[in-house]
């Protein structure tokens, strides 16, 4: 049933990948799978209904018969197509227990395994088509268009694939970038988060690097194209998340790992069951009879649901607590993880600048009220990410700001305005610190930077009066949630970012965290998660930005934030923090334990049943309706110890009996 990642399909105009609750708008609806599995349900439901109220064995049959076509013939072409290959498949296994038990009056348990297995398909190849689609829209960062300059100096409005190798482009404020190149003319501050991570714009001028997909804040760019558009950092993550996803090996239930065994005993143990009474001279219909209460016995139903309904239940449990689990795989995934690598900006931290405080320098006379009345009124007009955190600052602490006069702001350099009779000038040190000038606001200024802080400077009347230290602000409980999962994976997580190590070992020492790889690219970091494993961890990688896809789908397990996640990264992950709160993620991983030990107990309740509804059937003489109610019994049995899961105790005790969130 698994789908082909290898051709993708053309994304539907109005989709919504990214968001679970878009599913079906997003053309999941239109796959087949889905359609034939709600048809299966529907029909068994109807089916069930017309049995309960009465009516006539010939209309409830019809309708469990029409559900068996309905869910049963993609698995049992899927199996036959195996069966050719000299496999034998699970799939065909439940078609024929399901056709099996029909023929001897069974239909209702026939028709439950058929929904079963056709909800499973209709799953997995919605998962599918939702990557493969994300995988599409990535290329949409990058722009269909770009303003390129002919020879003559003149801008024509090209398509981004059609540049060469060495064309100029222009690009203006608040454009996406075209293509992966180098700045020949111009300065401004580029959003580059999708592609390194950087949770604050990065100042360009001529020489520097800048990539396709990244958004130009401030200023005017020309950039020679250093790469075509099959080549750039964007179309790269989207070809390591396609290839990721299509090469991983296909992961799979504990019972499926066996499946193979399983279903050539039980085939050739049914047929021997038929085939040697038969020939020593007992009657069909007693042949047929015992053959058939042997594989209604043996069937594998309590076996399927002593591994769902603990696996489900949990994820049913982690969903209501703000963790969005994709897939009873994944819960199972969860269980084996050893080794936690976390992403920095928007993960560990909330992603955006906030003003941590004010150092006024000597010879300044204002208070820090003061100073921050007269930066914010400056700032009150600059889009810079920085100059909204120190507005924002003032707001917060409700200082009402003068109205400033003669506001300009130079792209890669700061803003100057008049404020209350001072003219106010705030910028990057290096612009507003000539070399040799501001001894002591330099000082200041490498004492902040070694502290993690992004600083800037303030002038008044053309003199350094202060110093504004601004930082990504770590998330509540990260330091906690670290030490949690060190303690449950006897691991110390790793930290891997595309920021720049200074940056990357101040949030570190906050959190605990020892060992940091930092600026990091995207394939960068798919190195290191492959690093990990081969040193034999089953690695679960943290993370929220496009540049963190790839790495997410290379993982054992990949968790996306889900308030900050960029659609590819929702798509790529196997769960997400719906609630971006990261004391969640040593929870569910102790939850999946949880659940695998359920597992095991379900599936040694079901094989001891099956062990002696069988040896009862080979040995003596089982009654078929006692056979019956031995299996459903089982299915019942296990299915409520597996649904032990679904109590609010179950996600208090993975919290090792801390208070429990309510939504």
């Amino acid at each position: 049933m698994t789908a082909d990642l290898t051709t993708l399909p053309a994304p539907g105009a109005d989709a919504a990948p990214g968001r679970p609750w878009g599913w079906w708008h997003s053309g999941a609806g239109s796959l087949p799978e889905v359609r034939w599995a709600i048809a299966a349900t529907l029909l068994f439901a109807a089916g069930g209904i017309c049995q309960l109220a009465g009516a006539p064995s010939r209309l409830w049959w019809a309708l469990y018969l029409t559900c068996y076509a309905a869910g049963g013939w993609e698995p049992g072409l899927a199996g036959l197509r195996a069966l050719r290959e000299r496999t034998l498949d699970v799939d065909l296994l439940m078609v024929a227990a399901a056709i099996g038990a029909a023929a001897i009056g069974q239909v209702f348990d026939g028709a439950l395994l058929i929904v079963i297995f056709a909800t499973s398909g209709a799953l997995e190849a919605v998962a599918t088509k939702r990557t493969a689609d994300s995988v599409r829209t990535l290329l949409n960062l990058a722009p269909d268009k770009a303003n390129r300059l002919d020879p003559a100096g003149r801008e024509e409005v090209v398509e981004t694939a059609d540049l060469a190798v060495g064309d100029v482009i222009v690009v203006r404020p608040g454009e996406r970038i075209g293509a992966d190149g180098q700045v020949i003319a111009g300065t401004g501050d580029v959003d580059q988060a999708s592609i390194t991570g950087e949770s604050l714009p990065a100042d360009k001028q001529a020489g520097d690097e800048v990539f396709a997909g990244t958004v130009n804040g401030a200023g005017v760019l020309r950039v020679r194209v250093g790469r075509p558009a099959g080549e750039t950092v964007i179309a790269r993550i989207a070809s390591m998340v396609e290839q990721a996803s299509a090469t991983k090996a296909r992961t799979q239930l504990f019972i499926e790992k066996v499946e193979q065994r399983y279903s050539v005993v039980m085939v050739a143990a049914t047929l021997a069951l038929f085939a040697i009474p038969l020939a020593l001279g007992q009657d069909l219909q007693g042949s047929l009879l015992r053959a058939m209460t042997f594989m209604i016995v043996a069937s594998p139903c309590a076996v399927v649901l002593a591994t769902m309904p603990p696996l489900l239940a949990a994820i049913a449990t982690a969903g209501r607590h703000g963790v969005l689990v994709k897939s009873a795989v994944v819960m199972e995934q969860l269980a084996d993880v050893t080794q936690v690598a976390f992403d920095k900006t928007g993960t560990l931290t909330e992603g955006r600048p906030h003003l941590t405080h004010i150092r006024a320098l000597p010879g300044t006379t204002l208070s820090e009220r003061e100073l921050l009345t007269l930066a914010a009124a400056a700032e009150d007009g600059s889009e810079h990410p920085l100059g909204r955190a120190v507005t924002a600052a003032a707001r917060t602490r409700g200082i009402r700001l003068p109205t400033p006069t003669d506001f300009g702001a130079v792209p890669g350099q700061g803003v100057r305005a008049h404020v209350a009779g001072h003219l106010v000038q705030i910028g990057s040190p290096a612009h507003l610190l000539p070399e040799g000038t501001g001894g002591p606001a330099r000082a200041l200024v490498a004492e902040l930077e070694d502290g993690g802080h992004t600083a800037v400077v303030m002038l008044l009347g053309g003199h350094p009066a202060a110093v504004l230290a601004l930082a990504d602000r770590i998330r509540p409980g990260a330091a906690g949630a670290v030490d949690r999962l060190t303690a449950l994976t006897h691991a110390a997580p790793v930290l891997l970012t595309g920021d720049n190590p200074r940056a990357a070992a101040h949030l570190a020492a906050q959190t605990g965290i020892t060992d940091i790889r930092a600026g990091l690219l995207p394939e960068h970091k798919v190195d290191a998660v492959r690093d990990l494993q081969q040193q034999g961890a089953q690695v679960a990688l943290i993370g929220d930005g496009v540049n963190d896809a790839p790495a997410l789908a290379t993982a054992h397990t990949g968790i996306a934030m889900g308030h900050t996640g960029a659609d590819l990264t929702l798509e790529a992950a196997d769960a997400v923090i719906t609630r971006d709160e990261l004391d969640t993620v040593p929870t569910v991983i102790a939850l999946a334990r949880r659940a695998r030990r359920l597992v095991i107990a379900n599936l040694a309740i079901a094989a001891a049943f099956i062990a002696v509804l069988v040896a009862w059937d080979l040995l003596g003489d089982l009654p078929l309706p006692l056979g019956v109610a031995g299996h459903e019994g089982s299915t019942v049995i296990v299915g409520l110890n597996g649904l032990r899961l679904l109590r609010g105790a179950a996600w208090r005790r993975a919290t090792g009996g801390l208070t429990e969130r309510r939504p």
